[in-house]
């Protein structure tokens, strides 16, 4: 069976003959004498070259993607709002195929105007042969059968058949742009959708309410927000009346992007235009506090929601419980959890999923295996983020066997990821079974799954702790040679393993590397590298380094400067030392209580008794203690033994009579 195929003039063979279709170069045959009988509606609007194909060299999926190719690199060429993009149009003429009867033709025009349709091919070979009937079916009808495309995101296709009916001679409606325009915003082409927008506002075509949300949402889409938020004041000033999916558009947005006052603002503006908001635009609200950490607010927000008479529904106790758990407060969790439960409103797996994640991170894998086991009860399935989260738990509290048997699950149930293989490497490698940790790694390329920068990182970290210093030196090198760019995190442990190894020379040629890859090291990389410096004695380069963090206006963390403090202190540079402690208050940042053990441990070891008695004072003033390090010094020093011990013994009783 031959398929017709018709190319706009603009296209030519050359790129049918350039581009090869699902494994096939296509063979495209020019036919001399042309029947333009079924054709002459839509030749007569644009210049078109014909050509036969065989029909298993084609695939009408594979053309599409050819169409969008064509699409993506030439919409931006408009003239007066037209898109003149060099198309290709596809047509399977069923209608004088010697396969196709009279009740086919009849199946397939009332699947076109019924729209019912759920596969792709089905929905093409309706389109295929109603462009070719006489009369054409109504806008109307065409208008019904592209939204139906649209549920199936299958905007491309939409694009493409529009573009088709337009040059049959069938002039666009209201209704037909609004369809375009949502396609473009899906596809994230929302200055193609204002374009045509424009071309509605040429016709003479009063754009409504849904239009201007449709642009709203593209914008939010591509993140413009403050240009969404400009667009709706633009909509109000022409006097358009938003409608609640429009707020809850704009709400959601700036909910999305931390813009959660701007939200509020919107919300109160609803009650003054007389637009009642419903549970969706308080939910993107509640979301969003509750993803600023302001769960007391989202809290009081959802009871004004429910004074208002607003039932909440699942999404809503989903971000509220996601909410409180992000504070560590299980139990109004779980308290919510059973209220929602009260109201009839069911959880599903995200709501538990946010519980079980939370009580495994806390090591409350107990209570996380019951809420597991009532999510069973209740009929919810678990997905492979829910066995993730318990895999993990288990890990966290070294109960690798238990982990191991919930992975063999996700294996055998054929669910698990890459994420999977990465928890399980790391809970291997907390308990120091490496070669476990290994031959797991080892197992993904065996199954298909390419390793991530977070598994390489995690097995590499595991490398130095295990020993293994060429291993993890030789992963790295691995990871680089198949593509996988190395992080700030990746980069950090190699420093890091390099320096407790000795090898600064090695330490420092990375973080050159590092620097060249356009990645900034961070305060946690140059605290490695202080402290390696300061291990092998490099004590002016570990000062020079430290200087240097506030030439490029990065102010040191309590870490940082407990690195050089310890590192100074170590040299005897007890003058010193005391410079950056005091400096380092001056500077925003207070010691801590390892701040205090590091400058007294020092005095202490270079017997500047006075000054350590001075600083202890002040430590206990702070309501810091003495670490057991501190402690030993004191006991073996004879000079003032007895008044500096009682300090810290008195300390010590005082802080076990408030525990």
């Amino acid at each position: 069976m031959l398929v017709e195929v018709f190319v706009t003039a603009s296209v030519g063979n050359g790129l049918l003959e350039k581009v090869g279709l699902a494994g096939y170069i296509l063979r495209v045959r020019p036919i001399k004498k042309l029947n333009l009988t079924n054709s002459k509606r839509l030749c007569s609007h644009v210049s078109f070259k014909r050509y036969q194909v065989p029909a298993e060299n084609l695939k009408f999926l594979a053309l599409q993607e050819l169409i969008k190719q064509s699409q993506d690199s030439d919409l931006d060429s408009k003239i007066n709002g037209q898109f003149q993009s060099p198309f290709l149009f596809l047509f399977t003429n069923y209608c004088h195929s010697s396969t196709s009867t009279h009740e086919d033709a009849r199946f397939l025009t009332n699947n076109f105007k019924s729209a019912s349709f759920t596969r792709l091919h089905d929905a093409i070979a309706s389109f295929n042969h109603v462009i070719h009937m006489n009369p054409l079916p109504s806008r109307v009808h065409f208008n019904r059968f592209l939204s139906a495309l649209v549920k199936m995101k299958q905007y491309h296709t939409v694009l493409s058949m529009s573009k088709t009916i337009e040059l049959l001679g069938m002039s666009h409606n209201l209704y037909s742009l609004s369809i375009l325009i949502n396609c473009f915003c899906h596809l994230h082409l929302v200055d193609f959708g204002f374009s045509v927008f424009g071309k509605m506002l040429k016709l003479g075509l009063e754009p409504d309410v849904v239009t201007f949300t449709t642009l709203i949402n593209g914008l939010c889409i591509e993140s413009k927000i403050d240009k969404a938020v400009e667009f709706f004041d633009d909509m109000v000033a022409r006097g358009y009346q938003p409608d609640v999916y429009t707020y809850n558009t704009i709400i959601n947005g700036n909910c999305k992007f931390g813009k959660t006052n701007v939200a509020i603002g919107l919300l109160k503006g609803m009650a003054d235009r007389g637009c009642d908001p419903d549970v969706v635009t308080y939910g993107a609200i509640i979301d969003g506090l509750c993803k600023d950490e302001l769960v007391g607010e989202a809290l009081e927000l959802f009871s004004q929601m429910r004074n208002k008479g607003i039932s909440p529904n699942v999404i809503t106790y989903t971000s509220l419980i996601h909410g409180v758990c992000k504070l560590g407060q299980k139990n109004q969790a779980l308290a919510l959890m059973n209220e929602m439960v009260e109201q009839n409103i069911l959880p599903n797996v995200y709501t538990f999923n946010v519980l079980i994640d939370a009580l495994c991170k806390d090591g409350m894998v107990s209570e996380a295996e019951n809420t597991f086991n009532v999510m069973i009860q209740r009929g919810v399935e678990p997905d492979v983020i829910t066995y993730n989260s318990l895999m993990d738990g288990y890990c966290l509290c070294k109960q690798i066997d238990k982990a191991r048997k919930v992975f063999d699950l996700m294996v055998t149930n054929e669910i698990a990821n890459i994420f999977s293989y990465t928890i399980l490497i790391n809970g291997y490698c907390k308990c120091k079974m490496i070669d476990d940790a290994k031959e797991l790694f080892d197992e993904m390329s065996h199954k298909g799954l390419v390793p991530n920068v977070v598994t390489y990182s995690t097995l590499i970290e595991g490398m130095f702790q295990a020993g293994r210093p060429q291993t993890a030196q030789d992963l790295f090198k691995n990871m680089c040679s198949h593509g996988q760019q190395p992080n700030i995190v990746t980069f950090s442990i190699m420093i890091n393993g390099l320096c407790r190894q000795g090898n600064l020379d090695e330490a420092l040629t990375l973080l050159k590397e590092m620097e060249e890859s356009q990645l900034k090291p961070d305060l946690v990389t140059y605290c490695i590298l202080i402290n390696g410096m300061c291990k092998v004695g490099k004590i002016n380069d570990a000062k020079e380094l430290f200087s240097s963090l506030f030439e490029i206006s990065l102010q040191p963390d309590v870490y940082v400067y407990n690195a050089i403090m310890k590192g100074l202190c170590q040299q005897g540079l007890m003058d010193e030392a005391y410079k950056v402690f005091r400096d380092m208050e001056k500077g925003g940042c207070l010691p801590n209580n390892c701040c205090y053990n590091i400058i007294i441990q020092g005095f202490l070891k270079h017997e500047y008794l006075p000054k350590a008695s001075e600083l202890i004072n002040e430590m206990v003033d702070k309501g810091f203690s003495a670490d057991a390090a501190t402690t030993e010094l004191v006991v073996h020093l004879s000079l003032n033994n007895d008044l500096i011990l009682s300090k810290l013994r008195n300390r010590s009783e005082a802080s076990k009579g408030v525990q």
